[in-house]
Parts: C-alpha cells; sequence; structure tokens
C-alpha cells in the first residue's frame, strides 16, 4: 500500500437514533447492549472511512456510562481517529443525549482499537492521521498512553 495520509476531520461519523420501546432493559432505560451496538458500528465507520478497507474491533477500552437515556430520548453518537499505528487505529466514540434545545449531555465514552483489513482479511497499514489543532495533538499523546496501556495489559495476559 502507498503511503497515505488523512485529516481526522475526514472520517468524523456522526449518527442520531431516537430510543424507542423495544431499545429499553426491564427498567426503563436505554439498554447498555444496544448503546454498545450502536457505538461500535460508528467505530467501524470511522475505521472503513480513514483506511477505506474493512476494518475489525480489536478491542474496546474505557467503555463508560455515565447516565441513562429513556424513551424518546434522541441519541447522538460521533466518531473519530484519535491515533493510529502500523494496523490499527483508535476511534473515540463519544455519545450524547440531545435535548429540544439541541443541548447535549454526554451518556457514554469509548475508545475502539479498529485493524484494517485486505481483501484476504489479514492486517494491513493504515493511513497516516495528519493532526491539524491542537485538540488532535493532545488526543493522539492521551492515545499514545492509552496504547502503552492496552500493550501493558496484552503482555500481562489482560
Amino acid at each position: 500500500m502507498k503511503a497515505e495520509s488523512r485529516k481526522v476531520s475526514e472520517s468524523v461519523v456522526e449518527t442520531v437514533h431516537m430510543v424507542r420501546p423495544n431499545h429499553l432493559n426491564a427498567a426503563g432505560r436505554l439498554f447498555g447492549g444496544m448503546l454498545m451496538q450502536w457505538i461500535d458500528e460508528v467505530a467501524g465507520l470511522v475505521g472503513k472511512r480513514h483506511t477505506r478497507m474493512n476494518v475489525i474491533t480489536a478491542s474496546v477500552d474505557n467503555l463508560r456510562f455515565l447516565r441513562g437515556a429513556y424513551q424518546r430520548d434522541v441519541i447522538i453518537i460521533i466518531g473519530k481517529v484519535t491515533y493510529v499505528g502500523k494496523t490499527s487505529m483508535e476511534v473515540k466514540v463519544d455519545s450524547y443525549v440531545e435535548s429540544l434545545s439541541g443541548e447535549r449531555t454526554p451518556i457514554n465514552h469509548a475508545f475502539f482499537t479498529m485493524v484494517a483489513l485486505d481483501g484476504e482479511d489479514h492486517p494491513t497499514p493504515v493511513p497516516r492521521l495528519i493532526l491539524e489543532s491542537g485538540e488532535e495533538r493532545e488526543e493522539w499523546e492521551k492515545a499514545k498512553k492509552r496504547r502503552e496501556i492496552r500493550m501493558m495489559r496484552k503482555e500481562e495476559g489482560f
């Protein structure tokens, strides 16, 4: 694969969902598994946009449920690439409840490691990431630390 680079903004994905009765758990809140499916789909789309190839979820870190969501809530899910390695990338996914006024309240944060796949489903190099802002550089540095922690945990069998 030729050396390519892409901007963070080129692969940002934002989806909108309305919480319906079939999305609720027994406590009347959005079922966590439903939100996990939605955020995994967003992470996959971000990875696919960045690489222009198929990707697979290798891991999910720091999946944090901050507050519940309820029937008729509008859920906004935003994903973006924060770091790229050789064949993998970190995708940050943030989820919000959006009020009628447009105010967004965070309900979930997660970091996905996505791996790019070639035509035979083998890991393949990913495009480099062009960092255009101080915020994107800060995200990159934080992602490097999370990657180091993931590598340590892997070595220790976690």
